[in-house]
């Protein structure tokens, strides 16, 4: 799933999440230092969240990805209270897309980075997103 069209998915997922009362995207938020990402409030707090992609080996920007369905990816519930990321993984978990293979939340990871939080989220055609909080 390239990052655009991820964008679009977890923007459907959190608009209807309990405790979301605003989405936007970054440019919609004013923010331009990054070209994709989403600006939402939570439970009353503000959380901006970058988002990068990275193409599946030997695969090439000007031809358009296969999707690939597989096991949708396990995930662990988490309510708004939880770590950002933890969240926001909960959030896409709950849509079980059979195109995403696996929901990696840095900060459940062993000895994470403190105010590190972000996911990496695997399809099963190889590509990768990153999901940075900024």
């Amino acid at each position: 799933m390239r990052p655009n069209v991820f964008t679009e998915y977890l923007t459907d997922l959190a608009k209807n999440s309990p405790g979301v009362q605003w989405i936007q995207s970054l440019a919609e938020a004013g923010e331009t230092r990054y070209p994709l990402g989403l600006s939402l409030t939570v439970d009353g707090r503000d959380v901006r969240w970058q988002i990068v992609g990275q193409l599946a080996d030997g695969e090439k920007h000007d031809t358009a990805a296969a999707p690939v369905d597989g096991q949708p990816a396990s995930y662990t519930a988490a309510d708004a209270s939880a770590a950002p990321d933890a969240w926001l993984g909960s959030v896409l978990g709950s849509g079980e897309s059979p195109q995403i293979e696996n929901i990696d939340v840095w900060s459940a990871r062993e000895n994470p980075a403190k105010d590190h939080f972000g996911l990496t989220v695997r399809f099963h055609n190889g590509q990768r997103v990153f999901v940075r909080k900024i």
